[in-house]
């Protein structure tokens, strides 16, 4: 299943990666962007309402502790 994106998202997506495991390398960081865009594509309860990567890096409760590590990180 193909997750589709802007490049806003992207952007974003990437830089969740590298806050949440650039400590973990490289493996670490392809870890978390596959567990974001399994949170987009499943169909579960607990992901029901993520449909896009900005709705899964934000996703309340549950998200991510990486968007909180810059200030500006949403922009």
């Amino acid at each position: 299943m193909i997750v589709k994106y802007t490049e806003k998202e992207l952007e974003l997506l990437a830089r969740l990666m590298r806050a949440e495991a650039v400590g973990e390398g490289d493996l670490g960081m392809l870890m978390v962007g596959n567990v974001g865009v399994n949170r987009t594509i499943s169909d579960c309860l607990t992901f029901k309402n993520i449909r896009t990567i900005y709705n899964m890096i934000f996703q309340s409760p549950g998200g991510f502790s990486g968007t909180s590590s810059s200030p500006d990180f949403r922009t």
